[in-house]
């Protein structure tokens, strides 16, 4: 699908542990992102983004919501701690609320023998509450570590398939549901 402009993509990275795998996992998926032209994207590290714990607008909440604001989609990229997803999404998701609103979202999990679809699946009802379309095709790495080499680079087919259709699906949405916006605001 080719646009006439670039749809805004963000990649959120949900991890904020020290030792994190994410980096190498969305590092990855980066790279595939950016060999489509559909998308100009960011990224929005969660370890490097002041999120307060209470619900207050500080300087750096608005510019994060200003960012999510101009987005046409995202990526989340998580891992599955306890099966269920890193607290640092969900703050990052309760910190705004309309900017969300009708934006696609896909999901690119890793973690042990589930490979963090735990974590996705719980995401999919958090994001539905905020009015987000879920993408249902999902990345999904299962034990993690052994899928990519000391380059960061995997040799699994599934994975690359599957971001490949995430990425034509998640451009597919975006494109509609900006168009859409563009002729009437989201019913909030």
């Amino acid at each position: 699908m080719v646009v006439d402009t670039p749809l805004r993509l963000e990649v959120i990275v949900a991890s904020v542990r020290p030792e994190r795998f994410a980096p190498v996992v969305a590092n990855w998926f980066l790279r595939m992102a950016r060999a489509s032209i559909e998308f100009d994207i960011g990224v929005i590290d969660l370890r490097d983004t002041p999120l307060p714990v209470e619900l207050t607008e500080t300087d750096a909440v608005a510019d994060y919501r200003a960012r999510l604001a101009a987005a046409d989609a995202f990526v989340a990229v998580t891992s599955e701690y306890n099966h269920g997803y890193p607290a640092s999404l969900k703050t990052a998701f309760d910190c705004a609320k309309h900017e969300w609103r009708a934006k696609p979202i896909g999901f690119v999990s890793y973690g042990g023998l589930s490979g963090g679809l735990r974590a996705v699946e719980q995401l999919r009802q958090v994001v539905a509450e905020i009015h987000m379309v879920s993408i249902r095709e999902t990345v999904s790495f299962h034990q993690a570590k052994r899928q990519f080499d000391a380059e960061g680079q995997t040799q699994d087919g599934a994975a690359i398939d599957s971001a490949e259709r995430l990425l034509r699906q998640l451009a597919w949405w975006a494109t509609t549901l900006r168009a859409a916006r563009s002729v009437a605001p989201y019913p909030g």
